[in-house]
Formats: structure tokens, sequence, C-alpha cells
């Protein structure tokens, strides 16, 4: 199963054409996307027009949604957090550690378009669409 993050989905509504983007219209329909809760409240809150943000939220929950917290997942981003650290890496932001430790502790390929998840692929065996 593949993990979209909301640095595709992002693009993908606002019409932008990347690779990310070009790949996710290929999956879409033919193999099984999961979308995150909090990746979910990301893409929402970025809508300013209710029926746009309607049409998204019918899609997005269409997809198979999985709970990205929790102690476990929460103890292991913090361990991964300070091992990036200790290999000379500052992760920015919390939530993509909560995103990368969930995808590796559950198995998940993460579709992305965002710079920080390269050293969970590079250090901590994140699997990734490319």
């Amino acid at each position: 199963m593949i993990l979209v993050d909301s640095s595709v989905w992002i693009d993908y509504f606002n019409g932008g054409s990347t690779p990310q983007t070009e790949t996710l219209d290929q999956l879409l329909g033919r193999e099984p996307l999961a979308i995150g809760d909090l990746i979910l409240a990301e893409v929402l809150q970025g809508f300013s027009d209710e029926r746009d943000f309607n049409v998204a939220r019918r899609m997005l929950t269409s997809l198979s949604m999985v709970q990205l917290g929790g102690q476990e997942i929460a103890v292991q981003a913090a361990r991964n957090f300070r091992a990036l650290r200790k290999a000379g890496v500052t992760v920015r932001k919390t939530v993509d550690t909560i995103i990368a430790t969930w995808c590796i502790e559950n198995g998940f390929d993460l579709l992305h378009n965002d710079r920080d998840f390269e050293p969970f692929v590079k250090h901590l065996r994140l699997r990734v669409v490319d």
C-alpha cells in the first residue's frame, strides 16, 4: 500500500504538474492508496472555497484512512529524530517524522515531494515511490 503525502496532494489539487502528481494520476483507481489523518488535515486546511473543500474531502476520505499517531509511533518517531540528529541531520517538521516513522513501521511506501523525507530514505530505510 502507498501513503500519499500532503506535498503531493497540495500540488495535485493546485493543478501542478510534477513527477509525483503524474505518478498519483497513474495510481488513482489502479493501486491501493492511503491517506493519514494528519495528512488529511494538512491538505484540507488549505482550501479557502467551501465547494473545493467538500470535493477534496469526499475524494480524500474515499481512500483508506490510517491513524498516524499513538504512543508507539510517537516514541519511535522520537528515536528516529534522535538517530538522524546523531547522523548530522535535523528534521524540520515533527509531522514529517511521524509520517516517515509510521510508513517504516507499517511497511508502507510513501509518495512525496518533500526533501525532508530524504534522510529517512538514506538512513532509516523509508521506502518511497519514484
